[in-house]
């Protein structure tokens, strides 16, 4: 038992190994075709804030509804061009103050900070935090207000001599944003699985993100926030291919979103150039490039130009390389052609003779074929010849011994006859001659004479019969369908419809001579003869000559 589950582990380890590698195979073409294609998906959020901007537009619109609009295109621009959304986050600063309305004060400030932190400027953003009293703030303000500042020491600890430090102040205000957040909330569950992850608690970080991740099925923003930090945490635990393969998942949600500010596709880069896929990383680190310039984040073109001139110079080194292999290629090439040009020319010699001996061959093959023809068609005109010498040698033979039977069988009645008429004529005197011509006449009167005759004539004829073929009866019922099939009555050889069909298989075919035989009219033979063959199991126009092959043994 313990063999069996041992091999059962070695046949299903490699099936296991193929589903990961072909679905990250599908995930990465998948990202590979949306790089080329993310075009489509910003000509769409163009679109989509074209339509919102035709808002601001409308007659007499209120300050309420310009905030609220303004609002819309911030979101939109937030993660897909900065300077935008820092633009629409002033402009509802503007109409808060004209209102004196301290819950949008407060909430446009935040925007602010969250666009300057990304776009490293701290300084503002620390200017704008400190303007901000937290006991004006309701709940879901305060959220953004810790989490802002949360963001503001984990991004500052980055490239900084007191990077423990800043990540300590980034800690504890993470730990006040998860105390204001509702625990059922998916914002709660990502900050507590990166709190997990920052104390390397990786299992229980993976199994809440895993769970997040499942729950979302579409490819939102969430979607890939929860793959990157999921790929972080597989990055820590070493693990290349769950790196990679959740880094593509988050980089495919950012291009369908069309949100340019990512770290998923940088980080992709990175991971691919480590392991030696120098052509891709260049394509993500490329495509990284242009969305960190497109959305003039610094903090994330800063981030790219780090890595981007390594990646960039393997690149150039590999495009390099293979330029040198295409030039040794090509005169390799150029040798080669040569070559083949004079092999050409001599196959094309070689052809022309070969096509001369083929013609040649084609002639000596029609004559050889037109003699063939010929000496088959004889083949089989002695093949013919001989089936029928052998079906007329077959029906002879059956002839004779059908003959020789009757014939014998004839001469031992002559004999009998004979016998009887010798010793009846010895017997005889005038007055027994009167006495028998009497009894004669009046056994001839009876016709009892006559009857025993003929019962004795069929039995003889019957006994004959059946020694000649004795599967007669079993293979004409073979004939019949099965409820039609005669059966005998006790010491009953043939009854009088297998004594027509025993004569017609001796060759006696006309109903005349058969019915002289039995003792019937024509058409009482014709009528027997009609209501066998109805009763047939073949086709009823073959039923007579299938009936005069019974007993012929078939010869090879």
């Amino acid at each position: 038992m313990k063999n069996l589950f041992l091999l059962l582990i070695i046949i299903l380890l490699p099936i296991c190994d193929v589903f990961p590698k072909v679905s990250q195979d599908t995930i990465f073409h998948s990202l590979y075709k949306l790089v080329v294609q993310k075009d489509i998906y910003v000509t769409e959020k163009e679109e989509r804030i074209s339509e919102i901007k035709k808002l601001l537009k409308t007659p007499n619109i209120t300050d309420d509804q310009r905030y609220d609009i303004n609002l819309k295109l911030y979101n939109e621009y937030k993660v897909y061009l900065s300077d935008s959304a820092i633009y629409y986050a002033r402009e509802n600063t503007a109409i808060a103050k004209k209102q004196n309305h301290n819950t949008w004060i407060n909430e446009s400030k935040l925007d602010l900070v969250s666009l300057y932190i990304v776009s490293g400027m701290f300084i503002e953003a620390v200017d704008i935090l400190g303007s901000i009293k937290t006991k004006d703030l309701p709940d879901w303000l305060q959220i953004k207000y810790y989490d802002c500042y949360k963001q503001l020491y984990n991004y500052y600890s980055s490239n900084n001599p007191y990077t423990q430090i800043y990540l300590e102040k980034s800690n504890l205000y993470r730990d006040s944003l998860l105390n204001v957040l509702d625990k059922e909330s998916s914002h709660y569950k990502i900050v507590y699985a990166e709190k997990l992850y920052d104390e390397s608690r990786l299992n229980d970080a993976k199994q809440i993100l895993q769970k997040l991740l499942d729950q979302t099925k579409s490819d939102t923003h969430e979607k890939a926030v929860l793959a990157y930090a999921l790929a972080n945490i597989y990055k820590k635990e070493g693990n290349i291919e769950l790196q990679k393969h959740y880094y593509a998942i988050s980089a495919i949600c950012d291009i369908k979103n069309a949100i340019k500010e990512n770290a998923s596709m940088q980080a992709l880069a990175s991971i691919l150039y480590e392991t030696g896929e120098v052509e891709k990383a260049y394509d993500c680190i490329k495509s990284s490039m242009e969305d960190a310039m497109f959305c003039n984040a610094r903090l994330r073109t800063y981030e790219v130009s780090q890595i981007f001139p390594i990646i960039d110079s393997a690149y150039q080194e590999n495009v390099n390389k293979q330029k040198s292999e295409l030039q040794l290629f090509l005169i390799l090439v150029s040798i080669l052609s040569v070559f083949l040009i004079i092999a050409v020319i001599y196959v094309y010699r070689q052809m022309k003779r070969v096509a001369r001996i083929r013609k040649e061959l084609y002639h000596t093959n029609v004559k050889l074929n037109d003699l063939n023809k010929d000496l088959q068609s004889s083949i089989n005109q002695l093949n013919d010849v001989n089936k029928e010498l052998s079906d007329v040698n077959n029906q002879l033979s059956d002839a004779n011994q059908i003959k020789e039977a009757y014939i014998g069988h004839f001469l031992d009645l002559c004999s009998t006859y004979i016998n009887k008429l010798e010793n009846f004529q010895n017997s005889l005197n005038k007055k027994a001659v009167e006495r028998k011509l009497d009894e004669l006449y009046k056994m001839l009167k009876s016709s009892k004479m006559i009857d025993d005759e003929l019962k004795e004539l069929y039995e003889n004829f019957d006994n004959i019969f059946l020694h000649l073929y004795p599967n007669f009866v079993e293979e004409f019922n073979s004939l019949l369908i099965k409820e039609e099939q005669f059966v005998l009555k006790p010491n009953e050889l043939l009854n009088v419809e297998l004594r027509i069909f025993a004569l017609i298989r001796l060759g006696i075919t006309d109903s005349s001579k058969i019915a002289n035989f039995l003792h019937y009219s024509a058409n009482t033979i014709y009528s027997y003869r009609t209501r066998v063959r109805n009763k047939a199991a073949v086709p009823r126009e073959e039923f007579e000559s299938m009936v005069m092959k019974i007993g012929v043994i078939k010869k090879n």
